[in-house]
C-alpha cells in the first residue's frame, strides 16, 4: 500500500465526512415525505381527463397484489406500499449501478467517478424540484438510483487512505454519517415541506434545499478532494522511478461469502425495517409522529454506538455483535406486547445499524488488492442493495399471508442462518487484529 501522510489522511477524512454528511442529509429529506408526495400526485391526477395515468396503473397493480392476501390490507396503506415499491426500485437500480461505478473508479480514479456520480445526483434532484406530476418524480428516482455512488466511493476512498490498523475506525466514521443524517435529515425535510413556495409543487422548498446541499457538496469535492486511487498517487509520488506492482493480497475470506452474507442479512433486515410501521400501527396505533420518534431513537443510539464503540472493535467482532442483536430483535418483535419491549427491540436494531454493514465493508476491503477495491466494494454493495430491494416485498407478503409471529419467526430463522455464516464461516483477516492484545485475539 502507498503510504499516506498523516496530514493528508486527516484532510481527506474531513472532506469525506463533510461531503457524505451533506449528501445523506439531502438524501433523507424525502424519506418522511413519500406518503404526502404520493398523496399529492394521486389527488392532482384525480381530475385528469386521461383515461389512465402512470400512477393510476401502478396503484391498480398494487391493489391487485393486495387482494391476493388472506388478511385484508387497510386502504390507508396504499400510499405506504407504493412508497416501499419506489424504495425497492431505487435499491434494485443501485444493485445494477454499484459494480459499474466501482469499476470506473478503479480505472479512472475515485475523484473522477465521484464527480460523475454527483452530476447524476444533481439531475435527479433537479427533476424533483420541477416534478409537478408523478411521471417526472419517478424519473427523478430512476436517475438517482442509477447515479448514486457517494457511499461506496467514500468507502473506497477511506480504504485507500487507511492502513490495516485504522481501517475499522475509518469505516465507522462513514457509518456515523449515516446515523447523524438519519437522525436529523428526515425531520428537517418534513419541516421544509411545510413551507410552500411553488403552488404546482408544494415540496419544491425541500427539493430546492436538497439541490443546494448537493451543489455545495459538488463544489466542495471539486476543490478539496484529491485523487486517492493508489496507482495514481504512486505515479505522482514516484514519477521518475520504476515502481513495483501492488503487493498481492493474502485472502482470508472469499468475496462470495462476504457478498452472500451482505445479501442475506439485508434481505431480512430491510424487510423488518419496512414492516415496523405496520406492526406498530396494528399493536399500538402509532401514527407517523410516534413512528418518527421511534426511528429517531434508533438513529440516536446508533450514532452514539458508532462514535464510542464500533470504531474501537475489530470488524469481525463488529459484524458478530450486529447479527446477534438483529436475531434478538426478530425474536422480540414476534412476541412483544408493550411499548417498553418495543424500545428494547429498537435498541437492538440500532446496534445492528451501527455495526454490520460497516464491518462487512471493512472485511471486504481487507480481501481486495489496491487496483480492485472500488470494484469489489461495488459488488458487495450491489448484493446488499439487491437484498434491500427484495426484502420489503417478500417480508411484508409473509406478514399479511401468515401474520406477525410467523413473519418475524421466519426472519429470526433467516438471521440464525446469517449468524451461522458469520460465526462459523468468516475469519478475521490478520491485519484487522494488529491493534488488539494477544489475549483478545485468541478469543476471536
Amino acid at each position: 500500500m502507498v503510504a499516506v501522510e498523516p496530514n493528508t489522511r486527516k484532510r481527506v477524512l474531513r472532506v469525506i465526512f463533510v461531503s457524505l454528511l451533506l449528501d445523506l442529509v439531502s438524501f433523507t429529506f424525502i424519506l418522511p415525505l413519500f406518503p404526502s408526495l404520493l398523496e399529492f400526485y394521486r389527488n392532482s391526477e384525480a381530475g385528469s381527463e386521461a383515461q389512465s395515468t402512470l400512477l393510476s396503473r401502478v396503484l391498480g397493480g398494487l391493489n391487485a397484489y393486495k387482494s391476493a392476501f388472506a388478511k385484508p390490507i387497510d386502504s390507508r396503506y396504499d400510499i405506504v406500499l407504493l412508497g416501499g415499491a419506489l424504495g425497492s426500485l431505487f435499491s434494485l437500480l443501485q444493485a445494477i449501478a454499484s459494480p459499474v461505478i466501482g469499476h470506473l473508479s478503479d480505472s479512472y480514479g475515485r475523484r473522477t467517478a465521484l464527480l460523475a456520480s454527483m452530476a447524476g445526483n444533481i439531475v435527479s434532484v433537479l427533476l424533483w424540484v420541477v416534478a409537478v406530476d408523478f411521471r417526472t418524480f419517478l424519473a427523478s428516482r430512476v436517475v438517482g438510483g442509477l447515479s448514486e455512488g457517494n457511499v461506496q466511493l467514500a468507502t473506497a476512498i477511506a480504504t485507500d487512505i487507511s492502513d490495516e490498523n485504522s481501517r475499522g475506525s475509518t469505516m465507522a466514521l462513514i457509518g456515523a454519517c449515516f446515523s447523524i443524517a438519519f437522525t436529523f435529515g428526515p425531520a428537517l425535510g418534513a419541516y421544509l415541506s411545510s413551507i410552500a413556495t411553488v403552488a404546482a409543487n408544494p415540496f419544491a422548498t425541500a427539493a430546492g434545499v436538497s439541490l443546494f446541499l448537493i451543489l455545495t457538496e459538488t463544489v466542495y469535492l471539486y476543490f478539496f478532494l484529491p485523487e486517492t486511487l493508489p496507482s495514481s498517487t504512486a505515479a505522482k509520488a514516484d514519477a521518475n522511478k520504476k515502481t513495483a506492482g501492488p503487493a498481492p493480497v493474502r485472502r482470508t475470506n472469499s468475496h462470495f461469502l462476504l457478498n452472500l452474507v451482505h445479501f442475506t442479512f439485508l434481505l431480512f433486515f430491510s424487510g423488518m425495517e419496512f414492516s415496523l410501521p405496520f406492526m406498530t400501527y396494528d399493536l399500538f396505533q402509532y401514527g407517523s409522529g410516534k413512528n418518527g420518534r421511534l426511528l429517531g431513537f434508533v438513529g440516536l443510539v446508533a450514532s452514539i454506538l458508532q462514535g464510542g464503540v464500533t470504531r474501537r472493535l475489530p470488524p469481525l467482532l463488529t459484524v458478530r455483535v450486529g447479527v446477534a442483536a438483529c436475531l434478538l430483535a426478530f425474536v422480540l418483535l414476534g412476541r412483544l406486547t408493550t411499548v417498553g419491549s418495543l424500545y428494547v427491540a429498537a435498541t437492538c436494531l440500532a446496534t445492528t445499524s451501527a455495526t454490520v454493514v460497516s464491518g462487512l465493508n471493512t472485511l471486504s476491503s481487507f480481501e481486495a488488492a489496491e487496483g480492485e477495491r472500488g470494484g469489489k466494494l461495488g459488488v458487495l454493495r450491489s448484493y446488499g442493495q439487491l437484498g434491500r430491494g427484495l426484502g420489503p416485498v417478500l417480508f411484508t407478503s409473509v406478514y399479511w399471508w401468515a401474520g406477525r409471529e410467523v413473519a418475524y419467526n421466519m426472519g429470526a430463522l433467516g438471521m440464525a442462518v446469517v449468524s451461522l455464516l458469520v460465526f462459523a464461516g468468516i475469519k478475521s483477516p490478520a491485519g484487522s487484529l494488529k491493534r488488539m492484545p494477544a489475549s483478545e485475539k485468541k478469543e476471536l
